[in-house]
């Protein structure tokens, strides 16, 4: 059987069991240990198990846990909530002026944890209240806090980045101010549709009434105080690693402690805040370390096999493919694969395929990362199994039905579509910043 083949057995075997509803760990670890057995014996046993005691000898995987548990330790105790407090003072009074808050709110818990879940936490248990209470579109507030949710993955400090750093062999520092000004750019255009809907239709996002914004400017001065701590959190960290003064792992240790500090300051850390924040990191984190062991299972079997070869062979010499063609291919396997795998898992499983054939290709590796999470972005949106689809379905209230959810995010896709457009088509968008630091 030709090594073409078998790939293709090993990722329909793949799907097969996904959607058997198996968790997404135990099927690729499964796949990946008993092809290995079939095609080479019971040395096939220890590729696995070589493979996945990869992941305890990278020491950069120490931000994981860190990064988590300082998102979680600022929504476990309220400082997003000020945030949110912060934002409907000040921004309460414009049309549609909670939801660009909320959008800003997204953008910034983003810039704090790295991660998706954490905004899609805040945003259903902070935000979406407020909004209903003040009578906002249902599909207005859903497609906000899902777009602007996914935003964690591109914005530093990306855990997404990280991971892709490591596997791609890039520097995290260049890949996160890549992320950079795409994220505000995905961000700002979301932000023009919001002003425009509400400007066409102000009653999908109605003005607060004067008698819920009339605040003295002593008031605002003080919220404004409240809310400014976190963002200097971010500040510290992303600055530390940024200017040299700090080492990835250390600039992750110091956001972990400073948001502890945070929440002592603020007589929030309270043993019931401590012990959530410690629950929900641990499950995060054994999460991802469960799903990356697995899918460096997978891949070993790829390496095997000469993947790399097979697929450079089939794109390039079969099909007589262009070097953009061939990247549109990667593009549009990525966001298919991303509606059955997570995002870690796909990473593992395809970047070390990719990646070679990208650099030979003549494209930028540390450009290809940020197409890559965009499309990791797009696939968390993306029906039938998109990952925000799910937390947005299990965090909402009854009113909210899968219809809604669904047709929700359909003008925040096409925006992310766009974006990844426009980079494909001027790279520099996302390497200038890169550029301008290396100068």
């Amino acid at each position: 059987m030709s090594p073409e083949l078998i790939i293709l057995l090993m990722f329909s075997t793949l799907m097969l069991l996904m959607i058997t509803g198996q968790r997404v760990f135990g099927v690729m670890g499964f796949v990946g240990v008993i092809c290995a057995i079939c095609l080479w014996g019971d040395g096939g046993w220890e590729m696995g198990f070589s493979a996945a005691i990869k992941l305890f000898n990278w020491y950069p995987m120490l931000t994981l846990p860190m990064f988590i548990f300082m998102g979680y330790m600022l929504s476990e105790s309220g400082i997003a909530n000020d945030l949110y407090h912060m934002l409907h003072v000040w921004m309460g009074g414009l049309r549609g002026g909670l939801a660009i808050g909320t959008l800003f709110l997204m953008v910034m818990i983003s810039c704090m944890n790295g991660l998706s879940v954490a905004g899609m936490a805040i945003g259903c248990s902070v935000a979406l209240p407020e909004l209903l209470k003040r009578d906002y579109d249902k599909r207005m507030i859903s497609g906000i806090i899902q777009a602007g949710s996914s935003l964690g993955i591109l914005v530093p400090p990306s855990i997404v980045l990280v991971l892709y750093g490591m596997i791609a062999r890039q520097p995290i520092a260049t890949l996160w101010l890549a992320g950079i000004v795409p994220g505000l750019m995905i961000a700002a255009f979301f932000l023009i549709y919001i002003v425009v809907r509400c400007k066409l239709q102000p009653s999908l996002g109605p003005a607060l009434p004067a008698s819920e914004r009339n605040f003295t400017w002593g008031e605002k001065l003080r919220v404004l105080g409240a809310g400014i701590l976190p963002v200097l959190l971010m500040l510290v960290v992303i600055g530390s690693f940024f200017l040299g003064y700090a080492s990835l792992v250390e600039s992750s240790a110091i956001g972990a402690l400073a948001s502890m500090l945070i929440a002592l300051f603020r007589r929030r850390l309270t043993r019931k805040v401590l012990h959530n924040t410690l629950k929900q990191s641990l499950n995060a984190s054994a999460m991802f370390m469960w799903i990356m062991m697995a899918a460096l299972a997978f891949a070993a079997v790829f390496d095997g096999l000469g993947a790399v070869r097979a697929i450079e062979k089939v794109f390039l010499d079969q099909w007589g493919l262009s070097p953009w063609m061939v990247l549109l291919l990667m593009q549009v396997s990525f966001v298919i694969l991303g509606i059955f795998l997570d995002d870690t898992a796909m990473l593992v499983i395809v970047a070390p395929l990719y990646i070679p054939m990208i650099i030979k290709l003549g494209f930028s590796p540390v450009w290809f990362g940020i197409l890559y999470t965009i499309t990791c972005q797009i696939a968390y949106l993306t029906p039938p199994f998109g990952y925000n689809l799910f937390l947005m379905r299990a965090m909402s209230p009854p009113e909210f039905t899968i219809k809604d959810i669904y047709v929700s995010i359909i003008p925040f896709v096409a925006i992310m579509f766009l974006s990844l457009i426009l980079i494909m088509f001027f790279p520099q968008i996302a390497l200038w910043l890169p550029s301008l630091a290396a100068k």
